[in-house]
Formats: C-alpha cells, sequence, structure tokens
C-alpha cells in the first residue's frame, strides 16, 4: 500500500473517532447541562462519572497511538501516523461539535482540553494550533521519508520542542496549578480569566524546532540529490522567525 493511501486511511480513521469524541462530549455535557464548559461550576462534582471520563479519554489516546502504530512500517512513520491522527481528530472534534451544537462560538472561546493530570483551561484556539503543527509533522515525516534514508529530527529539536511542549501543558494547567492548595473542590470549580499567549507563543515556537528540522532534513536531501549545497544554518532561522512572526499576526487579529 502506497503511503498516500496510508495517509488518507488514518485521516479518515480519524475523522471518525472525532465525531464520536464529539458525540460522547455533547451527550456528557447535556448530562451535566454543561454544553457550554466556561460557567460556574464548569466541573460538577460526580464521582463515577468523572472515573469513567478520565479512562475515557486515556483510550481515546491509546486508540489514537495505535492506528499511527499499524499504519507505519518503521519506526519513524509509526509516529508520523500516529501524530497525524491525533491532529486531525483534535481539529475535527471542534468543527463537529460546531456542527452538532453551535459551539465553540468563536476561536477564542474557553475550552476544558483534558483532565489529566490536572484540568487544562485554554481557548480553542491554542489546542487547534497544536493540532496543525501535529498534522503538518505527521505528514511530512509519512510522505517524505525515504526508505533508504530515514529522516528523524535531531536530538537538539527534540529537546526544544519537548521542552515547548512541557512549557504549553504548565500553560494550560496554570489556573489547576493556582488552585492546588484548595484542594480538589479548588481545582474542580477553578476558572481562568486570562491565557498566557506570551508563554505560549514561546513554546510554540519550541515546539516548531522538530518540523523546521525535518524540513531542513528534507531540503538537504533532495539538493544533495541534484548535485547542490546543503541549505544553510540562516534558512532555518528565517522559516521559524516567519512561521512566529505569522502567528502572532493571527493571534492578534482574532484577539
Amino acid at each position: 500500500m502506497s503511503s498516500k493511501k496510508r495517509w488518507l486511511y488514518v485521516v479518515v480513521f480519524a475523522a471518525a473517532m472525532a465525531w464520536v469524541e464529539s458525540a460522547v462530549v455533547v451527550d456528557l455535557r447535556t448530562l451535566v447541562d454543561r454544553l457550554e464548559p466556561y460557567q460556574t461550576d464548569p466541573l460538577p462534582f460526580m464521582p463515577k462519572l468523572g472515573e469513567v471520563e478520565l479512562v475515557r479519554e486515556i483510550a481515546t489516546l491509546i486508540m489514537l497511538a495505535t492506528v499511527g502504530w499499524l499504519a507505519g512500517h518503521s519506526r519513524q512513520t509509526k509516529w508520523g501516523y500516529a501524530f497525524l491522527a491525533f491532529g486531525v481528530w483534535d481539529i475535527l472534534y471542534y468543527v463537529f461539535l460546531k456542527i452538532i451544537v453551535g459551539w465553540p462560538h468563536s476561536i477564542g472561546d474557553w475550552d476544558i482540553l483534558f483532565l489529566l493530570p490536572l484540568p487544562w483551561w485554554g481557548p480553542v484556539i491554542a489546542p487547534v494550533t497544536i493540532a496543525g503543527m501535529m498534522i503538518v509533522f505527521g505528514t511530512l515525516i509519512t510522505q517524505f521519508n525515504p526508505p533508504a534514508h530515514q529522516i528523524w529530527p535531531s536530538r537538539r529539536a527534540w529537546i526544544f520542542g519537548l521542552s515547548g511542549g512541557v512549557l504549553a501543558l504548565l500553560v494550560f494547567m496554570s489556573e489547576a496549578i493556582r488552585s492546588l492548595d484548595g484542594g480538589v473542590e479548588a481545582i474542580r470549580t477553578a476558572l481562568p480569566t486570562w491565557f498566557n499567549w506570551p508563554v505560549f507563543i514561546i513554546a510554540l515556537a519550541l515546539m516548531a524546532a522538530p518540523i523546521i528540522d525535518i524540513i531542513k532534513q528534507i531540503g538537504n536531501g533532495r539538493k544533495r540529490n541534484a548535485g547542490v549545497a546543503d541549505v544553510s544554518e540562516n534558512v532555518h532561522f528565517s522559516i521559524q522567525t516567519f512561521l512566529l512572526i505569522l502567528l502572532y499576526k493571527i493571534i492578534s487579529h482574532d484577539t
């Protein structure tokens, strides 16, 4: 099977999972009367339902990772397809929620993204941006990765990327972290009033490092095959700077 067909099948699977996810979330939010998550007492105290929801989140991640492992033919492409599946699933989840219940009203609406290990809060555009980066990364790894010379981000790029991921998690969980001293009740009822965009943009820049590194490797490989000199370090820096400026302008325009 060609890599293009594998890519398409993974996207179709992720889209189907996104619809299931949206339907389940609508059912759950209807049950607790929280179709719009940003309101007083956003996480009603329902112990059994909460436990089920936590396990469901873990099961969803396992399913997305599994389809990547099944679709890939190497360690690199397995991870690539898993990233692709997660990104498509996350974006279409919001698209389908909009179709089903008319929410979110805008990309700036607050949402509870995950509950593990603490509730994650963020405007819709934040996880969607990360999901878009995951789609780009997964596509590059799975569609531009010749079997004879498997490409993968360098260790330095991964250090930057993982550091950005940790930083983004801290931004998402910042409200819950501030509420830790108040116990479970304080965490459950906490509502964020401000999203730390400056730190989040830094996190996005760091998370872009593996993507930029892969683009550079693809460019270098093509130029070597054509008998041309390698891409310079300045190209790497210029692309990353351009992406940061573009993202900043998009966020500034939307907010």
